[in-house]
């Protein structure tokens, strides 16, 4: 069997196994409205509620950091590492899920919270995670669980990272960064508008 052969047999089996068509893993249509959002989902209010009280993390900023992390596709990964443009070799790194969180640090978050059964691809779990992680970069770091900018840059460099100010070295994440302040800004005065909203709010 030929090399290119081989390669187009193992792209194509990788091809059926993305998941695609069954409606899993697939985005609520309006990204840019909380209210249209919640409307679609409404799971998600009731998440996003849940998470609030319990770890105080407003609505507006899990919304936005999942936003940025997932674009809200419930099973979304990294993309693939390739050798010579063809041989995977895996994948970029080990996020999945909504909150696209790490292997090692959804178990430090099982661990702690004794939750062994969530998973990353329920978007209950997913809140909660981002709530637990927020509230821990609240505690160590003093960083406000309103501040949607520096949450979002502890939780793309890590608590030891934000530390070391490891991102005043990455322009493009400072830009990522006050794109999420934005964006929760936006679905903050969004909610207000809305029904599910106001709840949230």
């Amino acid at each position: 069997m030929s090399r290119t052969l081989r390669a187009l047999m193992v792209l194509f089996v990788l091809a059926s196994c993305g998941g695609g068509g069954t409606g899993y893993g697939t985005a609520p249509r309006n990204l840019d409205h909380a209210c249209a959002i919640l409307d679609e989902r409404p799971e998600y209010a009731r998440a996003f509620r849940a998470t609030e009280r319990k770890w105080g993390v407003p609505a507006h900023v899990q919304m936005a950091t999942i936003y940025q992390e997932s674009k809200f596709i419930s099973d979304a990964r990294t993309p693939f590492r390739w050798t010579l443009g063809v041989i995977p070799t895996g994948r970029v790194s080990s996020a999945y899920g909504y909150s696209q969180a790490l292997d090692g640090t959804w178990e430090e978050y099982q661990r702690e919270t004794g939750r062994f059964a969530a998973q990353r691809t329920n978007i209950a779990d997913a809140t909660d995670f981002m709530g637990w992680y927020m509230a821990k970069s609240n505690q160590s770091l003093g960083i406000p669980l309103t501040d949607a900018r520096n949450q979002y840059l502890a939780y793309h460099d890590g608590r030891t990272g934000y530390a070391r100010g490891s991102f005043n070295s990455k322009p493009w994440l400072l830009r990522v960064a006050d794109s999420v302040e934005t964006r929760s800004q936006n679905y903050r005065a969004q909610l207000g508008t809305c029904a599910l909203g106001r709840g949230l709010i």
